[in-house]
């Protein structure tokens, strides 16, 4: 049985290449056109032979010639005269700066972080030199000394191939050197990405392992912070339930008063470590129905369900300090949509979480207003309340101006149950910064809507100095 023998096919080496290759630049520009020459020469001459025709055909005269057209080719292409291999450029971007100087002492501003190297020359020797690497370029300032004035410095790189040209961009660096100081700097806390917390839960409080710092920079830096902050990255989905998270390697930054980042200002430890408690703040507060527009001639508001209650509530969550301070969540309604004769009206409401509020256990609701025929009738209220005065101020009532009369207008059965106790009237008093007679209005804060207040009158107020 014959075996059969798998041929292989060899690869031209990369140096054989490169010899191959001038060798046939040697053959194209020299060996053959010479060639020629000498055919055309001793073609014209065939029919007269002459001196020149016996000087050519002896044997060594051909060898000879070739001899010195490839020493004068080899001079040519030793000066450059001639290049068999074009010239090309490439570019290394973003190479890293290497600078030297005493970082303990001093401060250096106007720095590059990275810089280009553009090599120029023939092919082989570019490629040679990205093998070979180590790029490093370098901004040697151990011979420099603080000042007030700028230094203009080149740059150097460690050139690993010496037939190749290089060209750095920049070649130069404007800096200044200033001495290093140091003080202590208080730490507050900025919480990042807090929106991506489960919205029922909220950060109730936050420890760190430090209070202060040391920062360290020029005198001129130093006097430019504002706040030194722990930015603590709430979006990690380890932070998903109410509990106490303890949190390492928090970064710390340095603010000016406009809120701007200082990159030139080191602080040590550059990191903290924070206790973070999560925690889920609930209040349950009533719906409010406001309204806007009016109703037709004749017709009041005798009853308000939500959903198909008197009264309804929701759950709202969030910071225990702001939703302590909500007592009720709002609703309008638009009383001129009512064209009609009908007893009833019904809305369909979207309910807006108040600001602070993270969550709200119900987003909409439907309203249903009974309707029924408006009755009225006047109630003297003999106290107003003035609000929002200057600090430096008082306020007094002139002659009888302390009560007024108030229309109070809706339907028979609800009208009935207003007395001048159930009536809350306030003057307004901000804007009325200077001692003098003025009148006011009076307005009445309510927070039924089957009830509308007319008040006529103003008041008349003295206002002193205290």
């Amino acid at each position: 049985m014959t075996k059969k023998v798998k041929k292989t096919k060899l690869k031209t080496p990369k140096i054989g290449k490169f010899f191959k290759k001038i060798y046939d630049t040697l053959d194209k520009i020299i060996i053959t056109p010479i060639s020629r020459l000498i055919f055309l020469i001793s073609d014209k001459l065939k029919n007269n032979p002459s001196t020149i025709e016996r000087i050519l055909n002896r044997p060594h005269v051909l060898l000879y010639l070739s001899l010195v057209f490839a020493i004068c080719m080899f001079f040519l292409i030793d000066k450059e005269v001639i290049n068999l291999v074009n010239n090309e450029a490439e570019i290394i971007a973003n190479q890293p700066v290497k600078v030297l100087y005493n970082s303990e002492a001093y401060v250096v501003e106007g720095l590059v972080d990275t810089v280009d190297i553009i090599l120029t020359g023939n092919k082989s020797a570019i490629y040679l030199a990205k093998q070979l690497g180590g790029h490093e370029v370098v901004l040697d300032l151990t011979d420099y000394k603080p000042s007030d004035t700028p230094y203009r410095v080149k740059l150097t790189y460690n050139q690993s191939v010496d037939s190749i040209d290089y060209k750095l961009d920049p070649t130069y660096v404007t800096v200044t050197i200033k001495n290093k100081v140091s003080k202590l700097a208080t730490i507050s806390t900025e919480l990042l990405n807090e929106t991506k917390l489960d919205s029922k839960l909220s950060v109730e409080n936050v420890e760190l392992s430090r209070n202060e710092v040391v920062v360290k920079g020029s005198e001129e830096a130093l006097n430019k912070i504002a706040t030194v902050k722990a930015l603590i990255d709430l979006s990690s989905e380890e932070y998903k339930d109410a509990g106490i998270y303890e949190t390492d390697n928090i970064p710390l930054v340095a603010y000016d008063e406009k809120g701007n980042l200082l990159n030139n200002i080191e602080i040590v430890p550059a990191t903290v470590s924070a206790t973070i408690t999560l925690d889920t703040y609930k209040k349950t507060v009533p719906i409010r129905v406001t309204t806007t527009g009016n109703l037709v001639t004749g017709k009041a508001i005798s009853a308000v369900s939500i959903n198909g209650a008197s009264s309804y509530t929701v759950d709202i969550y969030g910071e225990k300090e702001v939703i302590d301070k909500i007592e009720s969540v709002p609703v309008t309604i638009d009383l001129s949509i009512y064209k009609g004769s009908a007893s009833t009206q019904e809305y369909n409401v979207t309910i807006v979480k108040p600001n602070g509020v993270r969550y709200i256990s119900k987003t909409s609701a439907k309203i249903v207003i009974s309707l029924g025929e408006e009755k009225q009738k006047t109630i003297t209220v003999k106290s107003i309340e003035p609000k929002n005065l200057a600090d430096h101020l008082n306020v007094n009532f002139t002659s009888d101006s302390g009560e007024i009369s108030v229309q109070v207008k809706g339907v028979q059965s609800v009208i009935d149950t207003i007395t001048e106790n159930n009536i809350s009237a306030y003057i307004d008093l901000a804007g009325y910064n200077t001692a003098g007679d003025y009148e006011a209005d009076v307005k009445i804060e309510s927070n039924d809507p089957r009830i509308t207040f007319v008040v006529s009158n103003k008041a008349k107020i003295k206002i002193v100095e205290k």
